[in-house]
């Protein structure tokens, strides 16, 4: 019988839309296979197709609400390695820790190794892993204003508490609370889902690494606002110092969750939940500004098909055709803390402090860097669309590689068990810092959220992205807890070890991601067909199909 197939080829020339129908014969097979592959190439090279649309007010309003998330987390991030440094907080709670910075015998390195300390860091991150997990079964259970309520009384709860303590139970308990509170408040309304990929989900194709980088932007702004706030409290010579650093978490936690509950489901998401085509037609053309939204609903109609046909997705996801989905989806959150950005962002008071710089130098140094990262950030904002992800992770790498051997190097040199260094090397230190700061936030900082965001297909998205997360927040973890005992017994070399893991995720940036600048979202299993690597790998299956696991 006729078949009558249609490809649509946008972008080319005149930007006209092309239909070809054609009935098929054995001598237009050849024609046909090669119009195919020309298409293809076309949209793997970039100059894919493109839906009609702007970028709305909707869109910035959703996405600004959205990203929010990231100002709370960057703000947690932030305010413990300031107020970790601070001498009243320090003396009230880890005594040990503070005879050791008044004792000349003490190690430079060794200053801050305590296993207590590092817990006050990394319990936050530890209870969010296991929150975000119990909180989907709430959200399906009770709903998301449910779970929202839940989040957002942990967070009030967990800051209070921290501001108020007066003991380390109390303050490392309310750490916990406030990991509880990212937990939920994170899965509430994005239900197993995350604020990066709805990001991805609610942007234009052509604009989605600037909106995505937004999320890193708010996590900037969060980490700079608590090295103020951290800048300024220290001057406080009193309890009251640190108290109002913890406690003032309230704030972003309160805009958040409050912000959170006006947002509104992504079309994708509502195709794939429900069996409204109406509901998602009415908010494509809402976010999208047009009543031509007809090409791009036809691409998520056929991805929610396939995910409506996949019961199990965790079954799925480890199927052969998706494992460079799993891979890259797991590998990217997991080298990007690798990257040694949570010494940086976490205990970089503490280092500038080991090398000699007083407790408000240190302080003001690390508002210097979060401006940086700030900066950066907003660069690669500006940039991502035009240069591509992989570019990005490629400068980015060279940068945190030479700076984390010249720190090493520099400490290795001037700095031994005792005495200090001068105060040129201190800054020369500084800066590079500094370089090392913009190389991250211009390139893994926002692309690790981008990245893994953009490439898992909708049957598996969720699952995968929430995979990512989970590795991502246990090596936030981990890291937090081993890093200050590292570098008490590798001294210098702790430089050394995370610039060979800069090397090696480097390459395998250059080997192994595919570019997946302009791709619709919807579109984006194209990538790994023309991979030179992933195409010998990638299970042999018809474009579109449904997954064989976990069918009805």
């Amino acid at each position: 019988s006729d078949v009558t197939i249609a490809s649509s080829l946008a972008e080319i020339e005149d930007k006209e839309v092309y239909e070809l129908h054609v009935t098929p014969s054995l001598h237009l097979l050849p024609a046909l296979t090669s119009t195919f592959l020309e298409a293809m190439a076309l949209e793997v090279a970039g100059e894919c197709q493109t839906y009609n649309g702007r970028v709305t007010s909707f869109v910035i309003l959703s996405c600004a609400v959205a990203a929010t998330g990231g100002l709370l987390f960057g703000y947690d991030v932030g305010i413990s390695g300031g107020v970790t440094s601070m001498e009243p907080f320090l003396e009230k709670f880890f005594p040990d820790v503070y005879a050791d910075m008044k004792d000349s015998n003490t190690s430079n390195y060794c200053l801050f190794d305590s296993q207590l300390l590092t817990a006050f860091t990394s319990s936050l991150y530890i209870a969010g892993l296991f929150a975000s997990l119990c909180a989907s079964k709430v959200t399906q259970a009770f709903g998301r204003r449910a779970s929202m309520l839940l989040g957002g009384a942990a967070f009030i709860v967990g800051a209070a508490l921290g501001g108020l303590a007066v003991n380390v139970f109390m303050l490392i308990l309310g750490r916990v609370l406030l990991g509880v509170g990212v937990g939920f408040t994170n899965q509430a309304y994005f239900t197993g889902s995350s604020a990066p990929l709805y990001l991805s989900e609610m942007a234009p194709p052509e604009h989605r690494g600037a909106i995505n980088n937004g999320f890193d932007f708010f996590v900037g702004l969060g980490i700079l606002s608590a090295n103020l706030i951290n800048y300024g409290t220290q001057k406080i010579h009193s309890d009251l110092g640190w108290r109002i650093s913890i406690g003032f978490a309230i704030f972003p936690a309160t805009i958040m969750a409050f912000g959170t509950l006006f947002l509104r489901e992504t079309p994708s998401s509502i195709i794939q939940r429900t069996n409204s085509l109406q509901k998602a037609t009415e908010m494509l053309r809402k976010i999208r500004g047009t009543d031509d939204v007809h090409a791009e609903l036809d691409d998520m109609i056929a991805a929610g098909n396939v995910s409506k046909a996949a019961r199990r997705p965790l079954l799925i996801i480890m199927q052969r055709k998706y494992r460079p989905h799993l891979l890259i989806a797991i590998l990217i959150p997991f080298f990007k803390q690798m990257t040694g950005i949570t010494a940086i962002t976490f205990y970089s008071p503490l280092i500038f402090r080991t090398v000699g710089l007083g407790e408000s130098s240190s302080l003001l140094s690390t508002v210097i860097s979060g401006v940086i990262n700030v900066g950066s950030v907003v660069v690669a904002m500006i940039i991502v669309d035009r240069v591509g992800r992989r570019k990005l992770f490629i400068v980015g790498g060279v940068l945190m590689f030479v700076t984390h051997l010249m720190v090493g190097g520099v400490l290795a040199a001037q700095l031994g068990d005792h005495g200090g260094i001068s105060k040129g090397y201190a800054y020369m230190i500084l800066v590079l810092i500094c370089v090392f700061t913009a190389g991250f936030a211009s390139s893994w900082g926002p692309l690790g959220w981008l990245v893994p965001s953009e490439i898992l297909p909708l049957e598996i998205r969720s699952v995968g992205q929430s995979m990512g997360i989970a590795v991502a927040l246990l090596l936030v973890s981990i890291v937090g807890q081993t890093l200050l005992a590292m570098l008490c017994h590798l001294k210098s070399g702790v430089f050394f070890f995370f610039g060979g893991w800069v090397l090696i995720m480097t390459v395998f940036v250059i080997l192994l991601l595919p570019e997946t600048k302009g791709l619709p979202i919807e579109k984006m299993d194209q990538i790994w067909r023309q991979h030179w690597f992933w195409k010998k790998v990638e299970g042999v299956e018809k474009e579109g199909s449904a997954p064989s696991a976990g069918r009805d």
